[in-house]
């Protein structure tokens, strides 16, 4: 017996950017449908592969927390991982994006792992029954998704989208902090 569940979420970055002029570009290299999170390969403008869907924002990033769960001969085991979907975020001009707003959306990315782990250690602490596997999983998983759901809306309205720099820069150093204290549930 096998459970998935994708807990997405979709953040961005208000702010009013015109479109630059096009010119044919040369053919792209299909992306990953997903990018997994690690801590040596960061965000590029150039994952961000999707077009903008408004013009509040300057870029979006989407998100999620893809969670698998199940039982073989009755014992549990659960994969967990925070992966970026590229075909779902956008910048709106990536030749006006600057390193601030991508190191706000990194954050974002950020915050998904933080989450991530968060709920790996909580599937390695609980004792599910493998015949109640799933009503048990979902209840983890909706908790999980709603707390991961608040600090990516607090955050970004304590750094003003990324816009109130001193802001960001204490999300940042509180992020890598808890990456650090949860590096016990990092995926090797």
């Amino acid at each position: 017996m096998l459970f998935s569940f994708s807990l997405p979420f979709i953040l961005g970055l208000f702010s009013a950017a015109a479109q630059g002029p096009s010119s044919p570009a040369p053919a792209r290299v299909q992306p990953p449908a997903k990018i997994e999170w690690r801590a040596n390969r960061p965000l590029t403008w150039d994952d961000f592969r999707s077009r903008p869907a408004t013009d509040q924002l300057a870029a979006l990033t989407s998100s999620s927390i893809d969670a698998k769960v199940g039982c073989v001969d009755y014992v549990f085991s659960a994969q967990v991982q925070a992966v970026f979907v590229p075909m779902e975020s956008w910048v709106r001009d990536p030749k006006r994006a600057t390193p601030q707003l991508l190191r706000h959306e990194q954050l974002h990315f950020d915050l998904t792992e933080v989450h991530a782990r968060l709920l790996r250690q909580k599937l390695s602490l609980v004792k599910l029954d493998c015949e109640k596997l799933q009503p048990a999983f979902n209840n983890l998983t909706k908790v999980a998704f709603l707390t991961w759901q608040r600090e990516e809306a607090r955050y970004d309205q304590e750094t003003n989208h990324g816009l109130n720099l001193p802001r960001q820069q204490a999300w940042e150093q509180q992020t890598q902090q808890r990456l650090q204290q949860l590096e016990a549930f990092a995926l090797k």
